[in-house]
């Protein structure tokens, strides 16, 4: 329990100083380009970061006793994750999402590839920079696990060694799709509810698809938590969590923005001739 409550503490203090930092970012850069890049940083950051320290209780064992502990961390992270983001997609695949579906907005083409590309970008130096960070607290030895943790030089596995790289790659794409189809259907929701089901369909992929994968759902947070780890090459590594994720969400946008309206479209005009004919 002693290594449970440094954990949490670890990752109160995470939240508490990414907070500072992106109240301080909003003042010192009011909108823009930078400060929408500042935002996914600090974001970013918090995120894996916290998933470093979260990733490292569950390889130990620590947050699986009970088993439901680390589903209520999952849940918790996600929520609060959620509620501080401030609008930052923390996500290559959300980005990409958030591109595809937010046309125009007096912005050319040209000038929203450069956003995309600016907000992937700092989204992966994020990754690069967290990784960083919790080695740095974890080689402070602020608990057993960190010390054992960093007598091993930060070692760590992946879990698609036990799976077949086909179906490690499904597992991926089937739970990023579930995430990007709930945040679709619950656009029309007051955020303060869409965050909880949001969070509770990202638990129950984590759940349903941990043991496989890990369930990331994220390419940015994969390449900060997954592959530093053995296990898999560097082109398996992105077969699973890059393109995995990334074809998740094409399909929920491709369901949502095409084929349900689509089939809406043509539904009307048979409503309302058996109607007449009635």
């Amino acid at each position: 329990m002693a290594d449970l409550a440094v954990s949490l503490l670890v990752l109160a203090g995470i939240v508490l100083a990414c907070e500072v930092a992106r109240r301080a970012s909003a003042k010192l850069l009011s909108g823009g380009v930078y400060g929408a890049c500042a935002a996914e940083l600090i974001s970013t950051l918090q995120l894996c970061a916290c998933t470093h320290e979260l990733k490292l209780l569950g390889d130990a064992g620590v947050s699986q006793r009970p088993p439901v502990l680390a589903l209520a961390l999952t849940y918790g992270a996600a929520v609060v994750h959620a509620l501080t983001s401030r609008g930052a997609t923390c996500n290559p695949s959300g980005a990409c999402e958030r591109f595809f579906r937010e046309r125009g907005g007096g912005l050319g083409a040209g000038a929203r590839v450069a956003a995309l590309t600016a907000r992937v970008t700092c989204q992966f130096a994020a990754a690069v920079a967290a990784r960083a960070v919790v080695r740095s607290v974890w080689a402070r030895g602020l608990s057993d696990l960190h010390t054992r943790h960093r007598a091993s030089a930060f070692r760590c596995a992946s879990p698609i060694g036990h799976a077949p790289l086909l179906e490690a790659a499904a597992v991926e794409m089937a739970c990023a799709f579930a995430v990007h189809a709930a945040a679709s259907c619950t656009r029309s929701l007051q955020e303060k509810y869409r965050v909880h089901a949001v969070a509770a369909v990202i638990t129950s992929a984590v759940y349903a698809g941990g043991s496989t994968t890990g369930a990331v759902l994220n390419p940015a947070l994969a390449f900060s938590t997954q592959f530093p780890c053995t296990g898999g090459t560097f082109a398996e590594y992105s077969l699973v969590y890059w393109m995995g994720p990334l074809l998740g969400m094409a399909a929920s946008v491709l369901l949502f923005d095409k084929v349900i309206p689509a089939l809406s479209v043509k539904s009307t005009p048979d409503t309302i001739e058996r109607k007449k004919e009635k």
